[in-house]
């Protein structure tokens, strides 16, 4: 089981073509990240697009930016505003929504659960998961009680990707993932590259989508 993809964007997906993939940079503790990520395979299988999944710590992208914590806490009026626009964005989307009580959540167990599994069959539904207990049913997402059974309802030995998951090589992978994203320019999630072209926020998902559908085979 492989932590991360090692073929960037572009390389050849063995079937003798190079196919269209859009990596995805997200965290578990963003709440825009959480639209994007209980839409996104189903809006990338309708656009023949594949999903390179790219979890991330978005706690040092901020502390590289003089933040302490996320802008949404930080700045009174945006926090307002932000929840307010989850309850209408859920709405619009069909998705379930509840206001965290704890926010941002720590997340470090499934994120380095999310890096470990990234290229695999689960990993969609993983997130999904992983999303609904945090901004749908406000539970504490950084526990092996929560992530063991998630794991067990999908097939997945849990113990086994638990424990490589933890393991000081996946840790050291995250780490080296998140600062990948400081060098690319990242400041929030969800952010979405095409190739070299970056593409910020949960409404920017189909813009994204569209010009990696439009974009030629190599």
């Amino acid at each position: 089981m492989s932590a991360i993809d090692p073929k960037p964007v572009g390389e050849p997906d063995g079937s003798g073509t190079r196919d269209k993939a859009l990596d995805f940079w997200f965290e578990f503790g963003s709440n825009y990240s959480y639209l994007s990520v209980m839409r996104i395979e189903a809006a990338a299988a309708r656009a023949a697009v594949r999903i390179c999944w790219k979890p991330f710590l978005l706690s040092p992208i901020f502390r590289s930016l003089g933040w302490s914590s996320s802008p949404f806490v930080q700045q009174k009026e945006k926090g307002e505003y932000v929840w307010r626009d989850m309850a209408r964005q859920c709405a619009k989307y069909g998705l379930p929504w509840k206001h965290p009580t704890s926010f941002p959540r720590r997340a470090l167990l499934p994120m380095r659960v999310a890096l470990y599994g990234a290229r695999e069959p689960w990993i969609g539904e993983f997130c999904r998961r992983i999303m609904c207990a945090n901004f749908a049913e406000d539970q504490d997402i950084d526990s092996p009680r929560l992530v063991g059974p998630i794991l067990e309802e999908l097939g997945v030995a849990a113990g086994t990707v638990l424990q490589g998951a933890q393991s000081e090589t996946n840790k050291q992978l995250l780490r080296e993932q998140t600062e990948r994203a400081r060098a690319l320019g990242i400041f929030g999630a969800p952010t979405f590259f095409v190739g070299e072209e970056m593409f910020w926020g949960n409404d920017r998902l189909e813009d994204a989508l569209a010009q990696c559908s439009a974009a030629p085979r190599g």
